[in-house]
């Protein structure tokens, strides 16, 4: 998921619940970080979604000091 941050992937899964998404990012040798999850209501990921994933993910980054 460029829009969010590099490196950064989805997975999606749908079942009888309802469709559902993880953000996360697994580029670093330490652990994979979970930026954002959330159950799907609309076609599109909504923007309020993208910006709180691609938040969480320029916070990592200052964290790690990248």
């Amino acid at each position: 998921m460029p829009t969010v941050g590099q490196g950064v992937r989805e997975i999606r899964i749908r079942d009888a619940a309802g469709a559902f998404r993880i953000i996360y990012i697994a580029k670093f040798a330490d652990a994979v970080y979970v930026l954002h999850c959330f159950q799907k209501k609309t076609e599109k990921t909504s923007k309020a979604d993208l910006e709180l994933a691609s938040k969480r993910y320029r916070d990592l980054l200052k964290e790690l000091r990248l």
